[in-house]
Parts: structure tokens; C-alpha cells; sequence
């Protein structure tokens, strides 16, 4: 990924484990991100429901490419990033 593209977006909670273990995957691979809070952000939330096609499912990582990831795995992440 070209290091000047815009960061990783993540939608999500504090609660999800998912959430968190999408985190400290980028954060091992130090790939920047945004974190967004859905249980804090209305309108993130709307977001993050829309492109799940009306179902809240997180956590949502939508990428520099405007691709999709919804409750990525690890693999699915080291796929995604070129990393495998």
C-alpha cells in the first residue's frame, strides 16, 4: 500500500473483540488507520450499516481503494494488505 494514500478506516466498538484484534493487527504491522467509534458517531454508525446492506456487523474496514472488508480474520487482513 502507497504510504501517502489516505489511512485504513475502521468502524466499530469498544466492546468487539473483532474490532480490537483488527486494531493491534494494523498497529503490529504499523498500517495506519482511523478509528471510528459507531457507539459515539451517529452518522458513522449509519455508514457502517449501509454498507453492510442494512445490518450492523463490525468491525467494517473500508480501504484507500474503497474496497470492503466486514469482520475481517487475520488472513483475511494479511490478504488484503500484501502481506502473506
Amino acid at each position: 500500500m502507497n504510504s501517502n494514500s489516505k489511512p485504513i478506516e475502521i468502524y466499530g466498538t469498544t466492546w468487539c473483540g473483532d474490532c480490537h484484534r483488527s486494531k493491534d493487527f494494523l498497529d503490529k504491522h504499523q498500517i495506519s488507520y482511523v478509528w471510528i467509534n459507531i457507539e459515539e458517531d451517529d452518522e458513522a454508525r449509519e455508514k457502517a450499516v449501509a454498507l453492510n446492506d442494512g445490518v450492523q456487523r463490525v468491525p467494517v474496514l473500508v480501504f484507500p481503494d474503497n474496497s470492503i472488508l466486514v469482520e475481517p480474520t487475520n488472513s483475511d487482513l494479511e490478504v488484503k494488505l500484501g502481506l502473506n
